[in-house]
């Protein structure tokens, strides 16, 4: 006697209907806060930002603090207030999805890799963070290229993201060119997003196991975004080097840096590891908790506001 599979009731059918627009409304949430949070980030940093990228890539300038402060002065007296934003229009063009990206898709591995149920959860959860930063990096980098070419010439070089791209495929190998840099990039990432990610969501853990709160206050969230910060952009620093000396190769007074291998010899035999390999680090060390402090904890208030007007929770 054969028996027919039981069909799905109309409840059961709407109850999976229901999950799938729930899913679909918390990808949109995830994506929208983590643009929002990326953004504010990157603005708030912006000189900065610009001021380290120019130290990175010069060889014979001399990092510090002074010479830092003396750039942001000169090219506020010699360009105006807003130079000081200039390739800010390409970060953020970069910025918004990126960090759409990183923040949804990190939620996605998280989710995955079942981190939350894990019993011990901490590579799990470095693992999450580095593929989240790879998915990123790979769908938004020729923008983060674009971004350095206009940070390192003034108004007289490339006027728009639109002209950078267009000289970079008309006169340097085409589509190729637009991922110049793209491995150490990569490279970078790996340890800078599992390490932020895993120190940000580590001190939540602990937070709550002390507090019994699950979402820790403004402050608390900015001061463990800052951590996060600071152990991200130090575990990845010397391949940043590289990923700015490749992708600045051979532009105005830049040096041309063709691959990782070459790269990474004349940085050390010309500079040195301290000079060379970590130059401009202290910048990195005071914008670097700011703008991560600002992102994850923007992203947490965001994201929990957003899910309030959805779900009334």
């Amino acid at each position: 006697m054969s028996s027919n599979p039981k069909e799905p009731s109309i409840d059961e059918g709407k109850l999976h209907n229901e999950k799938k627009i729930k899913g679909n409304s918390n990808i949109l949430i995830h994506l929208s806060s983590g643009a929002l949070a990326g953004a504010m980030a990157k603005t708030f940093i912006a000189p900065l930002d610009r001021t380290k990228i120019n130290f990175q890539i010069n060889k014979h300038i001399k990092y510090s603090f002074k010479n830092a402060l003396g750039f942001i002065k000169r090219t506020y007296r010699k360009e105006g207030f807003f130079a000081l934003y200039r390739g800010n229009t390409a970060t953020l063009a970069r910025i918004i999805p990126y960090s759409a990206c990183q923040f949804a898709s990190f939620e996605q591995y998280r989710k995955l890799l079942g981190v939350d149920e894990a019993k011990d959860p901490h590579f799990r959860r470095f693992l999450a963070g580095s593929l989240a930063g790879i998915t990123s990096q790979g769908v938004t980098y020729p923008l983060d290229l674009a971004r350095a070419r206009m940070a390192i010439t003034d108004k007289c070089g490339y006027k728009n993201i639109y002209e950078v791209f267009l000289s970079i495929y008309t006169k340097e190998n085409g589509t190729r060119a637009l991922y110049r840099g793209f491995v150490p990039t990569v490279l970078g990432v790996i340890p800078y997003a599992g390490t932020s990610f895993f120190t940000y969501e580590t001190l939540k853990q602990k937070y709550y196991e002390m507090t019994g709160e699950k979402k820790p206050n403004a402050m608390y969230s900015l001061l463990f975004g800052a951590c996060a910060g600071i152990c991200g952009q130090t575990s990845s620093y010397p391949l940043d080097i590289v990923r700015r000396r490749m992708q600045t190769s051979g532009i105005g007074n830049c040096e041309k840096y063709e691959t990782i291998r070459q790269t990474l010899k004349k940085v050390y035999t010309e500079e040195g590891i301290i000079r060379g390999f970590y130059k401009g680090l202290s910048m990195n060390w005071v914008k670097g908790p700011i703008a991560v402090g600002i992102s994850f904890s923007s992203y947490d208030t965001i994201k929990h506001f957003l899910h309030s007007i959805s779900y009334g929770s």
